[in-house]
């Protein structure tokens, strides 16, 4: 359902077969169709191939497949985490060592597909941050390897462990653990809609026909935020011995968990010992977890906060159509007036790889070209 979104809301499911070959898995077929769900279309997307000799494989087999395929470093790194965090659950739930876990189906092989596709779909889109709602997991039992099974299954509830879900009381499977595992693995918040201005929308359809519409669906849009002032929670904590390396992580933990801002400053502290001063910017409900979150991951023994207020300007993400090709630039306007405009630096690199253009020659000349597109009258982003 997630693949068949991506479809629906534009992905190019040529493109994304041609992709998918990279993992080299013979006989096994993605086949996108559009469906009426509910009386909506939607597009439904079916993993087909014959059952080989292998019917079951365990993690470390698909590990190896998903590292002997061509497919983009990132995607294999993030395909092999989510491969890794099923198995764990599941090992802890039966157990079992994590050797020992197998995934069924195509001996796993429509799960490589499920993941790694969805993953390199959602990169593909553009999509930077995942908001997801509360999710309805449905009700009754399942059967599986294990026998009989309550829904939702076990392995889906460790996954979903902190997230909210919800059960309309319809009697079937409506949350997977492949599905728990990629919304939990990709998702940077859960809960309620942020304000976005939608530029996309698809419908993935599920296979059986419900009570309500069979469907997940997908908005992608860029994010709309309001100019004037807002209160922040300034959370600050002095570290001095802990190994530079773990910073990146803890910074990608805190802005997973939405805060605004996560910045380093050289301090000296007693006897001119070298230290760094770590400033989180966070809205006010977040100071409980981000603190439980510095506590648990950095060496620091207490930290400071206080609250502050600070002014802000609109902010979105447009994508232009430029001489390079497409780029996403942030667009800051106050009171109804453009005050910064910086194009996506991630674009830029990756055209000006493709096309040998000096990046800094690339960047500067596809931010005039936007300001030029910006000034022309009844211009819309």
């Amino acid at each position: 359902m997630i693949l068949g979104s991506l479809i629906d809301a534009g992905l190019n499911p040529q493109r994304l077969r041609k992709e998918l070959k990279k993992i080299r898995i013979p006989g096994v077929y993605l086949n996108a169709k559009k469906v009426l769900k509910g009386g909506i279309s939607s597009t439904r997307v079916i993993i087909t191939g014959k059952k080989d000799e292998k019917h079951h494989r365990n993690l470390n087999e698909l590990v190896k497949i998903i590292e002997r395929s061509h497919l983009d470093a990132e995607v294999r790194k993030k395909s092999i985490e989510v491969f890794q965090r099923i198995a764990s659950v599941e090992a802890k739930i039966h157990r079992k060592r994590i050797e020992e876990v197998h995934f069924h189906e195509l001996g796993g092989l429509d799960s490589v597909v499920d993941i790694a596709g969805s993953i390199w779909g959602f990169r593909q889109m553009g999509i930077d941050e995942l908001y997801v709602s509360k999710v309805n997991v449905g009700s009754g039992f399942v059967r599986c390897e294990h026998g009989i099974l309550p829904v939702p299954a076990p392995a889906t509830l460790a996954l979903m462990k902190g997230k909210p879900i919800y059960s309309s009381g319809v009697e079937t499977e409506l949350l997977t653990p492949t599905g728990a595992a990629l919304l939990t693995s990709l998702g940077s918040h859960f809960g309620q809609m942020p304000p976005m201005k939608v530029e996309k929308i698809g419908y993935g359809a599920g296979r059986d026909d419900l009570p309500h519409p069979n469907l997940l669906r997908l908005l992608i849009g860029t994010p709309v935020a309001s100019s004037g002032k807002e209160r922040v929670t300034v959370i600050e904590t002095n570290i001095d011995d802990m190994n530079p390396q773990f910073y990146e992580y803890v910074m990608e933990g805190l802005f997973g968990m939405g805060v605004r801002e996560v910045y380093l400053t050289p301090i000296l502290m007693k006897k001119n010992r070298p230290a760094s001063l770590l400033t989180v910017v966070c809205p006010a409900e977040r100071l409980s977890s981000v603190t439980e979150f510095l506590l648990k991951e950095t060496t620091t023994l207490g930290l400071r906060w206080r609250e502050e207020e600070r002014d802000r300007a609109d902010r979105e993400i447009v994508t232009l159509q430029t001489k390079y090709g497409k780029i996403r630039f942030k667009l800051a306007r106050w009171k109804g007036s453009i005050v910064n405009l910086s194009p996506e630096y991630d674009d830029c690199r990756r055209l000006a790889l493709k096309r040998g253009v000096p990046l800094k020659e690339l960047y500067d000349e596809a931010r005039k070209e936007a300001i030029s597109m910006l000034k022309k009258p009844k211009f819309t982003p």
